[in-house]
């Protein structure tokens, strides 16, 4: 193995890590990382948002650089727009998580790790256009795309395993203080669902996805 493919591969190791931590990522992941009150289990959830994000990129990547295709620009755009439904929808659900929550004074909220793994399938699905544009500027064969996009994986599921147990600790500490808990719930949906908002605004308006569509 040459030693400018290993350069490569290192850097696409660091650009892993800073794709997992890109504001719709960790947004979307800390909606899930709210419902834990483990810490164990926050870190699983980035896990878990990894090896989706990973097996779509992966999957559909390699797709592409076999057919030598790229995806049309009104498809990536709608796939980018759809990350922002789902922004919306974690939102909306994350703020009304509370709602039956005091059923039982000893209720505990479930994280669920298909969840985590579907959000990243679906950020996976939307980054696949940039990643075989990455992937293919970076390497020659598709053997060393596959490994280059497993390297990439890998620094994804490392990132977001660290940044998702940064955000679950106030999560976890609160989570005996059941009204600081609900608050910072919340505050984290809210933010997802005004982020959400923006991010089909841009995409939609000032991106000219809704022009594409209806030429």
């Amino acid at each position: 193995m040459e030693i400018s493919f290993l350069s490569v591969l290192a850097l696409g190791f660091v650009l892993g890590i800073k794709h997992a931590i890109e504001p719709d990522h960790v947004i979307a992941v800390s909606t899930i990382a709210s419902q834990s009150k483990k810490l164990s289990r926050s870190s699983l959830a980035g896990v878990f948002w990894g090896i989706g994000h990973t097996a779509t990129l992966l999957i559909i990547g390699c797709i592409l650089i076999l057919m030598k295709g790229e995806i049309p620009e009104k498809w990536a755009m709608s796939l980018e727009f759809l990350v922002g439904i789902m922004l919306v929808y974690l939102g909306i659900t994350t703020i009304l998580s509370f709602k039956n929550i005091h059923v039982h004074k000893h209720q505990h909220k479930n994280i669920s790790y298909f969840k985590s793994m579907l959000i990243g399938l679906i950020h996976g699905l939307a980054g696949s256009g940039a990643m075989v544009l990455l992937t293919m500027s970076t390497v020659k064969t598709v053997w060393e795309s596959v490994i280059y996009i497993l390297i990439f994986g890998a620094g994804t599921v490392i990132g977001m395993l660290f940044f998702t147990t940064i955000i679950g600790i106030p999560f976890v500490f609160s989570a005996k203080k059941i009204s600081m808990n609900k608050t910072l719930t919340q505050i984290t949906g809210g933010i997802s669902t005004v982020f959400g908002i923006y991010y089909m605004y841009n995409l939609g308006i000032t991106e000219g996805l809704f022009k594409l569509w209806i030429q």
